[in-house]
């Protein structure tokens, strides 16, 4: 076990309420692991110890890291076991304390429960599975995944727009009409799946006021827009105020004036004899008085003007104002009503969807933490004594990821810790990890800022309850090298990078001192400069050969074949580079990941996929849903020509070709009189393929069938990821459908199957691509920033904020909709956007743990002033610079320029073990059995009667039926 070092240990205290700050690399995971061990060396029941994590995988590699350590413990020797205990508690340890690090292991199998080490969402689930009456859920509730919530939102959506275009709801339906009044048939797409994808945000927002009529009277009030007040009747009571006689005044004196006086004169004079038509020429009027930005102009009239009539400028001051306040008005009733449009089908939306799931006693993720939120809060004394008897610590990891509704749940269940007498019995303890510097899940609901007002409310009630509170920060980090950290400090001592991220200068301590480190910031890959049109020139031409994307796949992927080749070293484990030490990191999936992976395979550098993996996009995916097809409409002539190409049958041009030409009927019936070892597979799969469940019948094609070997002999071995996905999803799709082919077709091509995958550390030797996102809490000795020029861009539609206190939310329709609340609340979002923004760079650089590489491609537009790049060119302005060639990409020019470079010698002996060897996990040759379907079991004889009553054990169902 490795020794902690003094800042793990005073932060694992075990009898003291502990906050700990951490930064990257700081050995967050340890902590937790030490502090479980050490309550559980003092004494505490590891039943009584509840530890959330963040995320599943989190959760088990916690799980399985202590149970490793204390199998350890059970069978070490006694000195080993001295040793260990005492670099753990800082203490000798005497008999007594051994026995009991020798009985852990079994105690914590043992212990009823377990040692709960879980997601909050899991422990939410099992509080209201205790006490489902108290939380008013339904006792058999079962919790809804990502696919099944989104599948109920989608029908509910649908519900809702039948049911208002066939006019079953007059509210409704003109609410639909008022939406789709002002968008197109892609943006109504795009809104409708905002609604339902904030549909749980919504919900909250319509139970605090009461519902649809008090949300929307609130939001009213906020505008200031009566109920009665239209667009119309604002511009006419505009129109009907105008001071004539001093509008005509102005403008005889600026018609005296220059030419901008004269215009402005003109359009005022018009509008005022145009009597009958001030109203429809309002929005030309207003655009002698305001910017199209909607502010006054700074000058109204010149000075030869103003000379002449002293006044003037009072007089159109004040008529700006007034229009100014005109067009504001007539923004916000625009805004109240397409708001309330919103409200109303959200209404209608959530209805439809709670009553989807009361039905079938369904809760989302979010009811979890509502529901267990209201159960504590408003819970009869019994109930938070039973909990409170059952939980002594409590821990929680990565807890700047915590939103205000999960913090509430923590803080009830541990609220009696400081209260009375039951805060001096024993210790009860709350301890919390987190980094504000890696909140990036803000689309979730995580808030950082809540991190440090719980840290200030547990202080508070820990100091008031006479308990220990130490505030720890942890800032040594055992992961980078001296040049990835001095990279990251000099990136943010900038403050404009640092906002957002940490109030203080950021500061990391190298562990691994004097191992070889390197950053390199390459120079931007830009398109090349667009040719003028040829007078006479052909048209179909290639202008651009080779995109930016394209060109910086190719250096990445060039770069690292040739460590690979050239077997270049990596001097802190004195090995030669191997794939599985890199890792490319992307803010957004774009085609630059396609392109890197495909020029990856083509080199024949072993790459690990994308993290998410889209099913239907995959090609032996898409060969099974043809087989499929095929098997309930052979007919489909274009299909079947699919199936006979694919690695299935295998059929070549030729063979095709001989098949379709010149037939007299459909392909299926050309193929008859083909030989019938060729086509033994498709008549196998017509053969009951309307009577076999999905799972079934891809089951019977991968194995039996030989199906599997054959998709795998064309398409590779990372054919098998998506294989088993796709199984599993159609295992799914029985469970909660009534099973049939044609039904789980249609499913499957309904929705988009994106499925996480999980590329934690590198089971196989392989490049791993993925998002930063998807990459927090993993590593690599090489990380690839790739997309570094692109900023996040504004989502068009709704727009939340707080005003007087209380979440609203607004849609206006169109930009120039919007007004003063709505701009600061768009504001709001773009600083909070742009904050998260700048702590994802530091979660991406800091995932490095030797060498860091900075890249980037853009557009013929330069890139925003706050891209990655620039923040990250700034800190190494420093830095050594460096001339870089690319190479020849495709047969063409490669691009040139220069860089940044920042590096450390390797002065130290090598830290990690060395070796060419890698630990994969290597399938071994299955066997024969497994390709052959099981025999039908022999119907049982009759048992003779027993002669005394036999005890029968009951059946066990076999999982696969």
């Amino acid at each position: 076990m490795i020794q902690p070092y003094p800042q793990q240990a005073e932060a694992s205290t075990p009898n003291a309420c502990v906050w700990v700050s951490a930064s990257a690399g700081s050995g967050k995971t340890k902590v937790l692991a030490d502090r479980v061990l050490r309550l559980l060396l003092r004494g505490a029941r590891p039943e009584k110890i509840l530890c959330l994590t963040f995320t599943r995988a989190a959760a088990a590699e916690m799980q399985n890291r202590i149970r490793r350590l204390l199998g350890e413990w059970a069978i070490a020797g006694d000195e080993e076991l001295v040793e260990t205990v005492r670099g753990l508690t800082g203490e000798e340890p005497g008999e007594s304390v051994l026995a009991t690090a020798r009985r852990l292991f079994a105690d914590v199998l043992e212990a009823p429960g377990g040692l709960k080490i879980q997601t909050i969402h899991a422990f939410c689930e099992s509080l209201l599975g205790r006490f489902p009456i108290e939380a008013e859920v339904v006792p058999h509730f079962e919790v809804m995944d990502e696919r099944s919530a989104a599948e109920a939102l989608e029908a509910a959506r649908d519900e809702i727009l039948d049911l208002a275009h066939r006019g079953g709801d007059e509210a409704l339906a003109s609410a639909v009409r008022t939406v789709t009044g002002w968008v197109q048939e892609d943006e109504f797409a795009t809104l409708m799946a905002q609604i339902t994808g904030q549909s749980g945000r919504l919900r909250r927002l319509l139970d605090r006021h009461g519902g649809r009529a008090g949300a929307e009277s609130a939001l009213r009030e906020a505008l200031r827009v009566a109920a009665e007040e239209t667009v119309e009747e604002a511009i006419a009571a505009a129109c009907r105020a105008a001071p004539e006689d001093e509008l005509r005044e102005a403008a005889n004196a600026l018609a005296d004036g220059a030419k901008t006086d004269l215009e402005r004169a003109g359009i005022i004079r018009t509008w005022l004899d145009a009597a009958g038509e001030r109203q429809a020429t309002f929005d030309a009027y207003a655009k002698a008085f305001l910017t199209s930005a909607g502010g006054i102009r700074a000058r109204l009239a010149t000075k030869k003007v103003c000379d002449a009539m002293p006044r003037v400028v009072e007089i159109l001051h004040g008529e700006a104002s007034r229009v100014q306040e005109a067009a504001e008005k007539r923004k916000a009733i625009r805004t109240v009503e397409a708001t309330a449009a919103i409200l109303e089908m959200a209404t209608a939306l959530i209805d439809r969807y709670e009553e989807r799931k009361h039905r079938y006693a369904l809760l989302d993720y979010d009811d979890l933490i509502l529901a267990a939120r209201g159960l504590v809060e408003r819970a009869a004394p019994w109930v938070m004594y039973k909990l409170d008897g059952g939980i002594d610590h409590v821990l929680i990891d990565e807890a700047q990821d915590s939103n205000a509704d999960q913090w509430a749940v923590i803080r009830a269940i541990t609220e009696e810790f400081f209260a009375g007498e039951g805060a001096g019995e024993k210790a009860r303890t709350v301890f919390a990890v987190g980094d504000e510097k890696q909140s990036i899940f803000g689309f979730q609901g995580a808030a950082p800022d809540e991190f440090a007002r719980m840290s200030a409310h547990f202080e508070r009630r820990a100091r008031e309850a006479g308990m220990d509170w130490l505030r720890v920060p942890l800032d040594v980090s055992f992961r980078s090298t001296e040049s990835v950290l001095r990279a990251v400090d000099d990136v943010f001592a900038d403050e404009t990078a640092r906002e957002g991220v940490s109030k203080a200068a950021i500061r990391h301590t190298p562990h691994r001192a004097g191992q070889g480190g390197l950053v390199e910031m390459w120079p931007p890959v830009m398109p090349p400069e667009r040719p003028d049109d040829e007078p006479w020139a052909l048209p179909g031409g290639t202008r651009e050969r080779s995109p930016p994307t394209f060109q910086l796949a190719c250096a990445i992927a060039r770069k690292i074949d040739e460590w690979l080749h050239t077997r270049e070293l990596l001097p802190s484990a004195d090995r030669p580079i191997r794939p599985g030490d890199v890792m490319v990191l992307v803010r957004r999936r774009t085609a630059f990941v396609e392109e890197l992976i495909r020029e990856l395979k083509k080199r024949g550098v072993p790459v690990a996929g994308i993290d998410r993996m889209v099913l239907g996009s995959q090609l032996a995916v898409r060969d099974l849903m043809a087989l499929a097809a095929f098997a309930l409409l052979p007919q489909d002539d274009l299909n079947l020509a699919a199936v006979l190409k694919g690695p299935l049958i295998g059929f070549d041009e030729n063979a095709l070709f001989d098949v379709c030409h010149d037939r007299e009927s459909t392909v299926w019936a050309a193929l008859r009189d083909r030989p019938a070892e060729e086509m033994g597979l498709l008549r196998d799969v017509l053969r009951g393929a309307d009577r076999t469940p999905p799972y079934e019948f891809f089951a019977r094609v991968l194995g039996p069938m030989k199906g599997r070997a054959r998709i795998l002999a064309r398409l590779g071995d990372e054919a098998n990821d998506p294989i088993d996905e796709f199984l599993a999803l159609a295992l799914a799709y029985e469970r909660a459908h009534t099973p049939s082919l044609q039904g789980f077709l249609h499913w499957f091509e309904g929705g988009q199957a994106e499925i996480k995958r999980d590329l934690d550390q590198a089971v196989r030797d392989e490049v791993r691509v993925m998002t930063v996102h998807g990459a927090k809490g993993l590593q690599a000795p090489i990380v690839f920033l790739a997309d570094t020029m692109q900023t996040p861009q504004a989502d068009r539609g709704l727009i939340w904020g707080t005003e007087g206190g209380e979440e609203m939310v607004l849609w206006p329709p169109r930009a120039e909709h919007r007004e003063r609340i709505a701009n600061r609340f768009e504001e709001a979002a773009a600083e909070r956007r742009d904050e998260e923004y700048r702590r994802l760079l530091y979660v991406a650089m800091t995932r490095a743990e030797d060498r860091l590489y900075v890249c980037g491609y853009g557009t013929r537009r330069s890139p925003p002033e706050g891209a990655w790049r620039n923040l990250v060119a700034r800190g190494l302005d420093g830095a050594p610079a460096f001339g870089f060639r690319s190479g020849e990409v495709a047969g063409e020019p490669g691009w040139e320029g220069e860089g940044r470079r920042l590096s450390n010698a390797q002065e130290a002996p090598p830290d990690r073990r060395k070796t060419d060897e890698v630990s994969i996990a290597v399938t071994e040759t299955l066997p024969g059995w497994t390709d052959r379907p099981a025999p039908e079991e022999p119907e049982p004889s009759r048992p003779l009667a027993p002669s005394r009553p036999v005890r029968r054990e009951p059946a066990v169902r076999s999982p696969l039926g």
